[in-house]
């Protein structure tokens, strides 16, 4: 297998655990300003406190794991979209200054302040990753300029019906899944209201996946190429639908663990569906795809792509060990006391 491929599988797999992992953890963001009780919003905190920190390193990674094997589309991205890009980042530092700043004082309106900033920045972190979904499927405006791909339009250009239709979807996908999550860490009354919640969060992304999948299919041309050529990936779809399907039977049983782990297979298999239709390209032109940048002529040397493939193959088991332990250590339902969040 070429090393262009193996790095293209491996950039999945860093997006798809990122999306797992911090997928959950935005959600509860997403759904901690409809907790009004002080105490239950501590739980919701402490629920995360130990893993979103962690969780957030398989986004870095996946960064520098961009910047090595593909620097053209690195560069092209991180340039054209910088705008995006730093909304991105406030979203994601405010979330995580709220974290750590909002205990730190016993004031009602400081508290309440940094409750919204976290809920603000999880909702806008997630919605801008929904219309950077978008962008990938439907293209983006780069072509050549003085023999390097460059983007040549505007943050507005960004922000199309189908991108904001994806990013309302990435919002409800990660609202219901951490409503699972909180399903499993939760107890007593408040785990009888998280319960309660997953009929409407289930319906929202029920809703949006559904949509999103027709407009899919109807308006982006190119969406069904691979599919057509390799009708044995149809499987994977078939079987998303499936682990979608499966949420609901069980929380009809009684059965949260279940219906957490099929959230989860339905974001792993949503973004293998993702890799399966930009393949094998990274960055689709919308003005004309002689300009696309794919694994083979937007790749690092053959050399730099080795040295770079043993250092993944080294560090990734180190990566998942410290995941496994750290989710290991932290099982269970949350305790609040005087030395948590």
């Amino acid at each position: 297998m070429d090393l262009e491929v193996i790095w293209f599988f491996l950039l999945g797999i860093l997006l798809a655990g990122y999306a797992l992992l911090d997928g959950f953890d935005l959600g509860v963001g997403i759904l901690h300003p409809f907790v009004r009780d002080d105490r239950d919003r501590r739980v919701l905190l402490n629920s995360i406190g130990p893993f979103w920190d962690g969780n957030e390193v398989w986004l870095v990674t996946f960064g520098g794991a961009m910047f090595a094997a593909f620097p053209e589309v690195y560069a092209t991205v991180f340039s054209g979209l910088y705008t995006a890009l730093m909304l991105l980042l406030c979203a994601l530092i405010f979330r995580a200054i709220s974290l750590e700043l909002r205990s730190k004082l016993d004031q009602p309106g400081w508290r309440s302040f940094w409750d919204w900033a976290f809920a603000l920045g999880s909702g806008v972190a997630t919605l801008l990753f929904g219309v950077a979904v978008g962008n990938a499927m439907t293209g983006l405006p780069v072509k050549e300029v003085n023999g390097h791909i460059e983007y040549v339009g505007t943050f507005f250009n960004l922000l199309g019906p189908y991108q904001l239709l994806v990013g309302v979807f990435t919002l409800a996908m990660f609202a219901l899944h951490g409503n699972l999550y909180l399903c499993l860490k939760t107890d007593g009354e408040l785990h009888q209201r998280v319960r309660g919640w997953t009929a409407k969060t289930f319906t929202f992304f029920l809703v949006t996946y559904l949509a999103v999948t027709v407009y899919t299919l109807a308006k982006i041309g190119h969406a069904l190429d691979n599919f057509k050529k390799h009708p044995t990936a149809w499987i994977i779809a078939v079987i998303c639908a499936l682990a979608v399907m499966n949420i609901p039977r069980s929380l009809a049983k009684n059965r949260p663990g279940a219906a957490f782990l099929s959230s989860s297979a339905a974001i792993v298999l949503l973004n293998a569906l993702l890799g399966l239709t930009l393949w094998p390209n990274l960055v689709i032109s919308s003005i004309d795809p002689m300009f696309n940048l794919h694994i083979y002529n937007a790749a690092s040397s053959p050399k730099t792509l080795k040295i770079m493939l043993t250092i993944a193959l080294l560090g990734m088991p180190l990566v998942l060990a410290y995941t496994s332990a750290i989710y290991w250590i932290f099982r269970g339902k949350v305790q609040v006391d005087k030395m948590t969040y």
